[in-house]
């Protein structure tokens, strides 16, 4: 059986990218994300290569170590179909789709990790936790749909730019400026646990009642923002959390 080297269906496209949601199912310490990638873009490879030395020559190359952010993967597995399209035209030689996944796994990795991890989930979280008084446990599911809508959708997008654009992915990636829209969502996360912290200060003193209830509540606020100042001047975390310990079991003592 021969198969003509033509675009890809969209049933395919659809096929790499569900399968690229497991990328690290199939994790090992010594290829990473490798058999994730190859699994994922499996479907593409046996619509582009006939049954043979062809195609498993394309399933090899991509076996080699593979590892980035795993939601900004989805770019470099469009990006991977994109350059394998043209390989199997006779377009360029296979070199080009193995200097792709290398040159590019690094930089997305940090640009996934510094959005995605310290931005995104943050800021989601505590959006989520400031609405609790509201919303009760709801907040949970609130949450849940939040994350999972805006990085189901970058998946989706950066997908798309990889398997369009091919090389010149990059510059689309750039031109997001993810960086500044996670500093953003790093300050709307401040702001909604400070209005947490805020919020369970003011219950807790009210919650323990007498003489002392209202310097409880202004002592939580205080702690609040004098551990905010020591982590903003790279005091140490174990630092501010063991004076936090120190100045809970004082107020313990005496109130």
């Amino acid at each position: 059986m021969s198969v003509t080297p033509t675009a890809l269906r969209f049933g395919v496209l659809l096929r790499v990218f569900l399968r690229s949601l497991f990328l690290q199912a199939s994790w090992n310490p010594k290829g990473m994300q490798n058999l994730g990638l190859a699994y994922a873009v499996y479907p593409a490879l046996e619509a582009l290569y006939p049954p043979g030395p062809a195609r498993e020559e394309a399933v090899r190359r991509h076996l080699v170590f593979f590892n980035t952010h795993p939601y900004v993967a989805a770019a470099i597995v469009g990006g991977v179909l994109n350059h394998e399209q043209r390989i199997a035209r006779g377009e360029e030689t296979p070199d080009k789709v193995v200097a792709f996944k290398a040159a590019l796994m690094g930089p997305l990795a940090a640009l996934g990790d510094g959005f995605f991890w310290l931005s995104l989930k943050p800021a989601t979280g505590a959006v989520s936790a400031a609405l609790v008084p509201l919303l009760g446990v709801w907040a949970v599911p609130l949450f849940l749909v939040l994350y999972n809508l805006v990085h189901v959708l970058l998946r989706v997008r950066l997908y798309w730019l990889g398997l369009t654009l091919g090389d010149r992915l990059v510059e689309a990636v750039a031109r997001a400026n993810l960086p500044a829209r996670g500093a953003r969502l790093r300050a709307v996360a401040a702001t909604s646990a400070g209005g947490v912290a805020a919020w369970l200060a003011v219950s807790f003193g009210a919650n323990a009642g007498g003489l002392y209830a209202p310097l409880l509540a202004a002592g939580c606020l205080a702690l609040g923002v004098a551990s905010y100042a020591l982590v903003s001047r790279r005091v140490p975390n174990y630092v501010v959390l063991y004076v936090a310990a120190g100045l809970a079991c004082v107020a313990g003592a005496f109130l």
